[in-house]
């Protein structure tokens, strides 16, 4: 691998174990259950990163919400989670400009701002997980613990059931 992203430069700084994985893309997002078929792992160990906005005024903040791929966040414990009324999905043309990455590439680790970041409580009985190394075609395995670490997270449970 010829490049590190900014989440792996973070991870290398910090001296945190991690793995990378490339997959095959295009220029376009691949869907994350296809991402953890392109890498023969179980989808209950790729997780995916989605941006919400609290509804809260006047600051309106952001939320990072960090799920199985094979789940759907519930919003309404998104929300409970993070003391907010309510949250929704920010829009696809938003995530450059918030995050620093774009859709299909949007790490947890890395962002331009350090946003309250919460992981599905489910990630702690799991010996690592993959999230996005910060760009299409890459994937990164690491600990939970040390991932949680890395983004001053807190884990609930937040996908529907």
């Amino acid at each position: 691998m010829a490049v590190k992203t900014n989440a792996m430069r973070i991870l290398d700084r910090l001296k945190i174990d991690y793995k990378v994985h490339e997959y095959p893309h295009g220029d376009e997002a691949v869907d994350g259950m296809k991402v953890a078929e392109l890498l023969g792992q179980d989808v209950h160990t790729v997780y995916k990163t989605l941006v919400t906005r609290g509804a809260s005024a006047p600051s309106r903040a952001y939320y990072v919400f960090v799920i199985p791929v094979c789940a759907e966040l519930d919003l309404k414990a998104c929300a409970r989670a993070v003391g907010e009324k309510s949250v929704e999905m920010i829009h696809v043309r938003e995530i450059n400009a918030v995050t620093g990455y774009i859709r299909g590439g949007c790490s947890p680790v890395g962002m331009k701002k350090q946003y309250i970041t919460v992981f599905h409580e489910q990630m702690l009985i799991l010996d690592t997980v993959m999230v996005s190394g910060g760009k299409i075609g890459l994937q990164i395995e690491l600990s939970p613990a040390d991932l949680i670490k890395t983004t001053s997270g807190i884990t609930a449970d937040i996908i529907t059931r």
